[in-house]
């Protein structure tokens, strides 16, 4: 119980100097906004390029995004972390640029990220070529479970496996009731299961 007593005190000091910093942003402070853009931007980043491949656009999409953020700073209410009110803002960043050019979004998480997951144990293996082989056939068999994955599926999914939002913010980021949450993250990790199932039995 420690540990997670000591997680949950410097999330919420850290929740806490967001919002500090929002009120002073609000207060027309700008270095305010310049820490809070230093902190999240790779963050934000990292967001953006699950939607968009091209490395210029990503960059160009996180100033976008942190744009309207600073607009849009009055109406951050503090319901929520300032981490989950940017990402969201961040996520329809990308998708409105991917509408603009009448697009679907191109991806999901970057492979290097699929040790995350919770069949990662099992990508992780001995570097022989043949083990290097298939963790990296999985890895391309991961990107293509999610990008399978309808949208609010795949939303889900991400918010909670790569980004590890809880419920309760997730349902925040996609505006909808936590069982809705709980219901797609559950399908979203049985479908992935069984795309990669077959795969991880011959490994």
């Amino acid at each position: 119980m420690a540990p997670e007593s000591g997680l949950n005190t410097a999330t919420n000091a850290e929740s806490q100097t967001d919002l500090q910093l929002v009120n002073k942003v609000r207060r027309g402070d700008r270095a305010a906004f310049d820490l809070l853009v230093i902190k999240y931007q790779s963050r934000v980043a990292a967001i953006i390029s699950r939607y968009i491949y091209d490395n210029q656009d990503v960059m160009d999409l996180t100033q976008e995004a942190f744009v309207k953020a600073f607009k849009a700073i009055d109406r951050f209410r503090g319901d929520s972390a300032f981490y989950t009110w940017l990402y969201r803002i961040a996520v329809n960043t990308a998708k409105n640029h991917l509408e603009s050019r009448a697009r679907r979004p191109q991806g999901s998480a970057d492979p290097s990220d699929a040790e995350n997951f919770d069949d990662g144990g099992r990508l992780r293996d001995n570097a022989s070529p043949d083990r290097m082989l298939q963790r990296e056939q999985l890895q391309k068999a991961l990107q293509m479970a999610i990008a399978a994955l309808p949208e609010e599926l795949r939303s889900a999914f991400l918010l909670r496996e790569y980004d590890g939002l809880s419920y309760d913010d997730i349902a925040r980021v996609l505006e909808c009731p936590i069982g809705t949450v709980r219901s797609r993250i559950f399908r979203a990790r049985d479908a992935v299961d069984r795309h990669l199932g077959p795969m991880l039995d011959n490994t």
